[in-house]
């Protein structure tokens, strides 16, 4: 048994609606089971019961066995002097409040139909192989239901990435330029060299880049140097020996020495995401505007493209690496990867900075990812295969999100699928 599922069952009034009695002896009638709390505290605030003749109004607790409130050291704890009613599996003991007075005990192992305990078992059980829990039944979902607990999932995402948004607003004093600057650095960098991006964008101080907007080899030396890549002695040609030089005047000059060199990787890239390349095309994205945040923030979503219309340094056309030439091929920033930008980086910075001015919409971010392809990774392949519908940006992030927070955490009864296809087969 799980305390999941008698959250469940009691939340859903899965128990005999008729002759209930606690365990001792009195008839018990549930008037309203409350509203539940997923905080510190009980686990439902404001029900209402019916024992005997007396209507009691209040909270509820819910145990596996009866003694874990004294595991839990509820006997101790203010927030749980208002229950007035102990909903336990098991009763092995009896419960008092402070003052002396026993709590009311509805003991549930022997009310629940065999059916709903069958149903949960089989889409609760471990080690099938399965990819998550409902894959035969997800399929059956009414699209309407589906629909909406997919865009709570896709609000949720946001939620979560604008802490870290916030978190950043924090240590860098309401700055938002620079809040920008470190999100769209830790996402160029992508899943391999997205945390070492990330770091560098961290440990920069704006202030000084702010100075070399508008002159591409310095910022391309600058980011190319914090990021390890002109530590060689051996000059390769040129252009390294002329970035060299720049970020030795610059390291001079804002005494860049004390700041941590995020060493970046080229394992399992491909050489259009090569750090090489995404830095290159980072300094001359910032070095081609000056009011990067303002038009990130306010333009309309088709004038972004435009905007991300550049490409990186000359001699990227034929190179991926210092030193080894390749077939001529401008380095231009896709569609694709523009795409992953605004998913990223401009949805979540436009949902914090709007929150944060007062006229936050969320209807037209919806818009914007409605009107963008879905991501292309195994998780959403998989969900495909299963029957579910995914061919937009907001589907996809909807669908990583479900996936990440609620299947593979097991997550079934907190979720509007598993919740539908447990009443439906109950």
């Amino acid at each position: 048994m799980r305390e999941d599922l008698l959250h469940y069952i009691w939340n859903f009034k899965k128990y005999p609606q008729q002759g209930l009695r606690t365990t001792n002896g009195d008839n018990l009638s549930i008037i309203n089971t409350g509203s539940h709390n997923h905080l510190r505290g009980p686990d439902f605030f404001n029900a209402q019961v019916r024992i005997g003749d007396q209507l009691w109004a209040g909270n509820v607790e819910i145990h596996i066995n009866a003694s874990d409130w004294y595991a839990h050291h509820h006997e101790k704890d203010s927030n749980y002097d208002n229950v007035i009613l102990h909903v336990v599996w098991n009763d092995d003991i009896s419960v008092y409040r402070k003052d002396g007075t026993e709590i009311p005990t509805l003991e549930l192992k022997n009310q629940i139909d065999t059916h709903l305990m069958a149903t949960y078992r089989e889409l609760m059980k471990a080690n099938s192989g399965k990819f998550i829990n409902c894959e035969k039944n997800i399929a059956e979902i009414p699209e309407f239901e589906f629909n909406n607990w997919l865009e709570r999932m896709f609000l949720e995402r946001l939620e979560e990435k604008s802490k870290v948004i916030e978190n950043l607003l924090q240590t860098f004093k309401n700055d938002w330029e620079k809040v920008l600057f470190t999100l769209l650095l830790k996402n160029f960098g992508s899943k391999i060299n997205g945390d070492a991006f990330f770091q560098l964008g961290q440990n920069l101080d704006f202030a000084k880049v702010r100075h070399l907007l508008g002159k591409p080899l310095e910022l391309e030396s600058l980011l190319f140097g914090m990021a390890g890549l002109l530590e060689s002695e051996e000059g390769l040609d040129f252009y390294y020996k002329e970035l060299q030089t720049t970020y030795r005047f610059l390291n001079a000059k804002y005494e860049l020495g004390n700041i941590p060199i995020s060493n970046v990787s080229f394992f399992k890239l491909r050489p259009p995401n090569f750090p090489t390349i995404r830095l290159s095309q980072f300094a001359m994205l910032y070095a081609s505007s000056h009011n990067l945040f303002q038009d990130l923030i306010h333009i309309p979503e088709i004038e972004l493209y435009g905007l991300f219309k550049v490409k990186a340094s000359s001699y990227w056309d034929t190179h991926y690496n210092f030193g080894k030439e390749s077939q001529k091929s401008p380095k231009i920033i896709s569609k694709s990867f523009v795409d992953l930008l605004i998913i990223n980086t401009i949805i979540p910075l436009r949902f914090c900075y709007f929150r944060h001015k007062g006229n936050y919409n969320s209807d037209s971010l919806l818009s914007i990812m409605k009107d963008l392809g879905e991501e292309k990774n195994g998780v959403i392949g998989n969900f495909k295969l299963l029957g579910v519908h995914v061919g937009t940006a907001f589907e996809s992030q909807a669908i990583l999100q479900l996936y990440t927070n609620y299947c593979t955490k097991n997550k079934c009864l907190d979720c509007a699928v598993g919740n539908r296809l447990l009443n439906l087969k109950s």
